[in-house]
């Protein structure tokens, strides 16, 4: 039981971070490695929206940079912890094998 509260510390810890790292990337001007190869390969104005996303810039939409990262790194953790554990036990059960 101890590591999984220090586990979900962690994870807290990290998610609390998230608006940190999204004003860094602000401040320095950061951008996709993606963006910029293809801005280094004269293609950038060619890119053709492949449709929306819910995690448009790792934020949620509507909530502003700052409280959109976090609600991203909360509702982004949340969900993927929740599929793990369900994978976990899942195999755990034996179920996946049958």
């Amino acid at each position: 039981m101890r590591w999984q509260r220090r586990s979900l510390a962690g994870l807290l810890g990290l998610v609390l971070l998230a608006p940190v790292c999204a004003w860094a990337a602000a401040q320095t001007g950061y951008a996709e490695p993606m963006d910029n190869a293809a801005e280094l390969a004269g293609v950038a104005s060619e890119a053709v929206p492949t449709g929306l996303s819910l995690f448009s810039g790792y934020a949620l939409p509507g909530l502003g940079p700052r409280v959109g990262t976090l609600g991203g790194a909360l509702f982004g953790t949340a969900l993927t912890l929740v599929l793990a554990l369900a994978v976990g036990r899942l195999l755990a059960s034996g179920a996946a094998v049958r």
